[in-house]
Order: C-alpha cells, then sequence, then structure tokens
C-alpha cells in the first residue's frame, strides 16, 4: 500500500516529496553566512564611499544583483549552493546601502544626514516584526529547514534581507552611537552569540527565535570583522583597504561553496513531505521539484534519514551534510 497524506478536504491523496531548496543549519552554515555578510560590508564601502559611487548609485547596482540572483533561487528546482549563497550576498550588499541611505543620507561620506543609526534600527526591528506577523498568517512553516513551498521561500528571503538591513543598522549604532568602536562592538556581539549557542543547547528557548537573533547579529558581527580587516592599522585594522578585503573575502567564500558542493555531493540533501498550510492544511505550491516517493523508499539513500523525521535545528550542529 503507497503512504497517503490528509488532503484538505479529509480524503487521503498519494504522499509526495519536494526536493530541499535551502541548507541545513550547521557550523559550515554559520561560516558561510558571516564570510557573505562580511562581504557585503566591504563591497558597499568599496563601491559607495572609496570609489565615491554613492549610496544610490550602488544600491541601484547591488539592488539589480539581488533581484537577478533571488529570481534565480526562487525558480530553481534544487538546492544550488553558489546560487544561494549569492542571494544571501546581496541581501547583505542591498542592506548595507539602504540602511547607509536612511541613517547617514545621500552622498558617499559618513556623515549623518538621515534619519540615524538608532532610528533606522527601531524601524527596522518594527518592519521585520510585520514580516513575521505576514509569514504566522500565511501559514507558512516557521522551520527554515523545512521550508517547502514557493510562498515560505519568499517570505524567508524577505525576512533575510530585513534582517541583513537591521543588522547593519543596530552594528552601526553600537560602534558609533555608543562610542564603543568596531573592535569592541565585535567583542560584545561575539559574546552575545556565544550566550545563544549555549541557550539553544542549556535551554527550551524556541530555536527559530534564537536562529533569527542569531542571523541578525551575526551581521554586525561581520561589519566589525570587515572593519578590522580593512581600516588602516591606526585605527586598530590590519590596512588591507576595502578592495583587497574584498577580494580575500570573495575567494574565501568561493572555497567554502566549493567544500559545500563537495560536501553535497557525497552527503545529498534529503527531500521534505509536500508543503501543507500550517493552519488549514491545504495544499501548498512547492518551491522545488516534486518527486513521487522519498529516494530512499525505492532502495537509494539521499542523506540516510527519513524527511518525514529528518534531524536538525535553527541554531545548526557541525554536522557533515553541509
Amino acid at each position: 500500500m503507497s503512504a497517503t497524506v490528509p488532503g484538505p478536504a479529509g480524503p487521503e491523496v498519494p504522499a509526495r516529496y519536494v526536493l530541499r531548496k535551502l541548507p541545513h543549519v550547521t557550523l559550515l552554515f554559520w561560516i558561510l553566512k558571516i564570510i557573505a555578510v562580511t562581504l557585503g560590508e566591504t563591497a558597499g564601502d568599496l563601491f559607495g564611499i572609496t570609489l565615491q559611487v554613492g549610496y544610490v548609485t550602488t544600491a541601484l547596482i547591488f539592488l539589480v544583483f539581488f533581484l537577478v540572483v533571488v529570481v534565480a533561487q526562487v525558480r530553481a528546482k534544487r538546492f544550488h549552493s553558489a546560487l544561494f549563497w549569492a542571494v544571501v550576498l546581496g541581501t547583505s550588499m542591498v542592506g548595507t546601502e539602504i540602511s547607509d541611505l536612511s541613517n547617514r543620507g545621500f552622498g558617499h561620506g559618513s556623515a549623518q544626514n538621515g534619519i540615524g543609526y538608532a532610528w533606522g534600527a527601531v524601524l527596522l526591528t518594527s518592519l521585520l516584526v510585520i514580516v513575521f506577523l505576514v509569514w504566522w498568517r500565511t501559514g507558512q512553516t516557521y522551520d527554515v529547514e523545512n521550508i517547502a513551498s514557493r510562498k515560505g521561500e519568499i517570505l524567508y528571503w524577505v525576512a533575510i534581507l530585513v534582517s541583513n538591513t537591521l543588522g547593519t543598522s543596530s552594528g552601526d549604532w553600537l560602534s558609533d552611537d555608543t562610542g564603543l568602536g568596531f573592535r569592541n562592538a565585535f567583542f560584545i556581539i561575539a559574546g552575545v552569540m556565544v550566550a545563544i549557542v549555549a541557550a539553544h543547547y542549556l535551554t527550551n528557548i524556541n530555536g527559530t527565535l534564537l536562529f533569527w537573533v542569531a542571523f541578525v547579529l551575526t551581521r554586525p558581527l561581520g561589519a566589525a570583522g570587515g572593519d578590522s580587516l580593512t581600516k588602516p592599522t591606526d585605527e586598530g585594522g590590519l590596512g588591507w583597504g576595502t578592495l583587497w578585503g574584498s577580494v580575500a573575502l570573495l575567494a574565501l567564500l568561493i572555497v567554502l561553496i566549493v567544500y559545500q558542493v563537495v560536501q553535497l555531493r557525497r552527503h545529498p540533501l534529503e527531500p521534505l513531505p509536500y508543503p501543507l498550510n500550517r493552519l488549514t492544511g491545504e495544499p501548498q505550491r512547492p518551491n522545488g521539484a516534486v518527486l513521487a516517493a522519498a529516494p530512499h523508499s525505492s532502495g537509494s539513500t539521499s542523506g540516510g534519514t527519513d524527511p518525514a523525521n529528518a534531524p536538525g535545528s535553527p541554531i545548526g550542529e557541525p554536522t557533515e551534510r553541509g
């Protein structure tokens, strides 16, 4: 007898599966995320300040890049490592410019002619809360490892864009408005990240909440790390400048993406159950290719686990799945 799942009106329908579009949240995920958002920071500074292109023009350039890669990602039928991280990089670059434009105003300098870092962080926090409320009302799963619907993936990318923009504003506020500087801000954010990891393993705090808090904080963590690379030595940096700092980060990002591709060829991502609305139980439009049955049911494996019971957590474990 073939597997079945409840249909929207009660009768059972044949069980189907969807190829996974988003990666497992592992240690490698967080490393790649930090590098990608750090590159977004240095690339934004390279165009907006060093090359004096200006925030508006730079934002438009980065916006075009982001729209191209995010459309390709949403239309893809399965997970592509390079494409996924290109979108994360795009959200970081666009988020940097949106934050700088709103907080500092027009131009290519650091003068604050906009609303300021504090108000920028407040407004973006409010916007992120609205995104999550809309996400909840749509009935899509909050589990970032198990998003299998088109609508859920779009909400995921909207939340990531707002999160990275918020991370830029909050990081600028912490390092500039408080007088801590980028180095002390880095240590404070790193300490909070350690506390989040401890909370994940030692408490019952909701893992999805911890994931998004960590996701926001990795943006200012990466910004502080980028400043450490690009700032002059007399300001506490390594003096690489925005150009060579960006080149070094891009090279490292490419190397780790290649490593992830190799790992995924050895341990493919297991498919997900066909998406159902969390509130109504109605089938949703899948975001990946649809399979008639899970690969392991025909004698082969795709990660060694039943997709209905696949392990994983919003904060992530350092596993081999990449």
